[in-house]
């Protein structure tokens, strides 16, 4: 495997088929290497599925798009350097018929129906075991869209209801703009530091954590961080089959 400054590039059989199936290219976009390690550990006994790339951000992700034109984008919510919603909407405007599966250990109660809002065509959670990934996988690589049994009967409730459920979460009351927000301040990322990673005005982000703060019923700035690292801690943390936990960092001030 032959390593650029931005992306990996994995070599694949050049014929593209393996006996009668077609052998589907898969680029990995997760800022983890033991997790990517992982994901090519469960697709090398895989017939019909090759990995062409790997990508550790949201940039070299959309240069490992255009260079490698994979078949499907396995991606994480959390990157290092960008975000996993934004990715997903920019591939969604700029690729309309790649298929985008979500590998996140984020809870899915929160984020799998903004994905697929986002333009993800399926998300599962990386504490899923190996077989059900590989389903997951196939699936949005068939055209179609996968959520875990939870998520789908939470959508059905919703459409049942005809959008009047009310979940009794309050991180659900966040605009997508605010839980990113949320989970930058309860990664200990600052104001100015959260600002530059989502292209944004100090002020726009100030703004939001206000907005954030009314919709959780919190006073001060010091509740927000606090509320923030305690969700983040307590939603994310946790050992999941495809890697180690993500690193929590100390909340800085706002």
């Amino acid at each position: 495997m032959a390593a650029s400054n931005t992306w990996i590039r994995t070599s694949v059989s050049q014929s593209g088929m393996t006996g009668k199936r077609r052998v589907r290219r898969v680029l990995i976009v997760d800022d983890h290497p033991i997790v990517r390690q992982g994901l090519r550990r469960v697709m090398e006994n895989e017939d019909d599925l090759t990995l062409c790339g790997e990508a550790e951000t949201a940039r070299d992700a959309r240069i490992a798009i255009k260079d490698l034109n994979p078949d499907v984008v396995i991606a994480d919510i959390s990157l290092r350097q960008g975000d996993g919603i934004e990715l997903v909407r920019d591939v969604r405007a700029h690729y309309p018929h790649l298929p985008i599966l979500v590998l996140s250990m984020h809870d899915e109660t929160i984020y799998a129906e903004r994905m697929l809002s986002a333009g993800a065509n399926g998300y599962i959670m990386k504490q899923a075991a190996s077989e059900q990934f590989l389903v997951s996988l196939r699936r949005v690589l068939d055209g179609n869209i996968y959520v875990s049994e939870a998520v789908g009967n939470n959508m059905i409730q919703k459409f049942a209801t005809g959008g009047s459920y009310t979940s009794a979460n309050p991180i659900d009351r966040l605009s997508n703009r605010e839980l990113q927000i949320l989970h930058m301040i309860g990664k200990g990322m600052s104001t100015r530091e959260t600002a530059h990673a989502l292209n944004l005005s100090i002020k726009t982000v100030e703004s939001h954590r206000q907005r954030i703060k009314r919709k959780l019923n919190l006073t001060t700035g010091t509740q927000l961080v606090q509320y923030a690292v305690n969700w983040f801690t307590g939603r994310e943390a946790g050992n999941y089959q495809f890697g180690t936990p993500e690193t929590v960092q100390e909340a800085s001030s706002p």
